[in-house]
């Protein structure tokens, strides 16, 4: 079985090009063609994924639970968006990071986020049970 490895500066990065798919006006042609603050803090969160994903014991996942960011500069189509995300606090099973993001030319983004680890097993049938209940008020 794989141990919890888990310890406070543990980093992880996420990148991405900004394309039509990660801009704003993706979500409204009303809004500007630059990278979407949704897209920024997915980005940030798979970051704190990818922290902890390999430090967890078998069987165990971790999940979003909180993210406050502030989106601080616009990126616009064709630039690199890298995002680091560092762990700050651990406190039974809860974990807090600190995330960053920069573009080509500067910093984007920056913000805390919180993730759980919780047994993936218990989590899908949870989420199934709770799938079948919806359906069945269909």
């Amino acid at each position: 079985m794989k141990a919890n490895t888990l310890r406070i500066g543990l980093t992880g990065v996420a990148s991405m090009v900004v394309t039509d798919e990660s801009t704003a006006d993706r979500f409204d042609p009303d809004m500007v063609p630059a990278f979407a603050t949704p897209m920024l803090v997915s980005l940030m969160d798979n970051a704190a994924h990818e922290a902890v994903k390999h430090c967890l014991p078998e069987g165990y996942v971790s999940v979003g639970t909180r993210i406050s960011i502030s989106h601080i500069a616009a990126t616009p189509k064709g630039m690199k968006v890298t995002a680091r995300a560092t762990l700050v606090e651990i406190y039974r099973n809860r974990l807090v990071f600190e995330a960053e993001a920069f573009d080509e030319i500067e910093k984007v983004g920056e913000g805390r986020l919180e993730r759980f680890v919780v047994n993936r097993e218990w989590f899908m049938k949870r989420l199934e049970s709770k799938s079948r209940g919806a359906k069945s008020e269909a």
